[in-house]
């Protein structure tokens, strides 16, 4: 219920302040577990795509914010969960996992970390092994000009990738399914 109230009350401020524009949201799957990755340019960037997609996405989230009054609580009450980064966090892992496993969406921003340029980032190999782990689809999401208060937010949602890869020794490739997804964001937001 907090989740539909806060995504209802972000979308009308997104459409009177930021003239945001959504392309592509058929694309998301109605039903079964997706991840959800998109480039990471701001803060706003979890609240536009999760405003963007009508199924609640459950994001992973830095775990120091999670330490922050006021912040911590809302973001945990919206179904975000804690990744302690530098490292494989297993916890994070399995509750994304397991997440995915019971059909819900799971949002990642593969990059780790928002880019100051707003060039992509080399991404983390996280996204890519929940992907071929969980071996549900992967929603891609570019979002472009969200920094800033003013200007026109626009979202573009690419159609779901579905990955079963392994490199020649028979193990998960990582990498290639990273460096797929990082390709097929710039090219949603060179489309933008």
């Amino acid at each position: 219920m907090f989740y539909r109230f806060a995504r209802a009350l972000c979308r009308v401020i997104l459409a009177l302040i930021r003239r945001w524009k959504v392309v592509g949201a058929h694309h998301l799957p109605p039903s079964g577990g997706v991840l959800v990755v998109s480039n990471h340019v701001s803060y706003w960037d979890p609240v536009v795509v999760g405003c963007a997609l009508d199924r609640q996405v459950h994001f992973i989230a830095k775990a120091e914010l999670f330490g922050i009054p006021l912040l911590g609580p809302v973001i945990r009450a919206l179904g975000a969960f804690p990744v302690r980064r530098g490292g494989g966090d297993r916890q994070a892992i399995r509750r994304a996992l397991e997440l995915l496993k019971q059909g819900r969406v799971v949002g990642i921003f593969p990059e780790g970390t928002r880019s100051k340029s707003g060039e992509l980032l080399e991404p983390h190999l996280g996204a890519a092994m929940l992907a071929l782990r969980a071996k549900v689809p992967v929603l891609p999401v570019a979002v472009i000009n969200t920094r800033g208060i003013f200007g026109k937010v626009r979202v573009h949602i690419g159609k779901p990738l579905v990955f079963s890869r392994d490199d020649q020794t028979g193990r998960p490739d990582y990498q290639a399914v990273s460096r797929e997804l990082m390709h097929e964001i710039a090219r949603l937001m060179d489309s933008g």
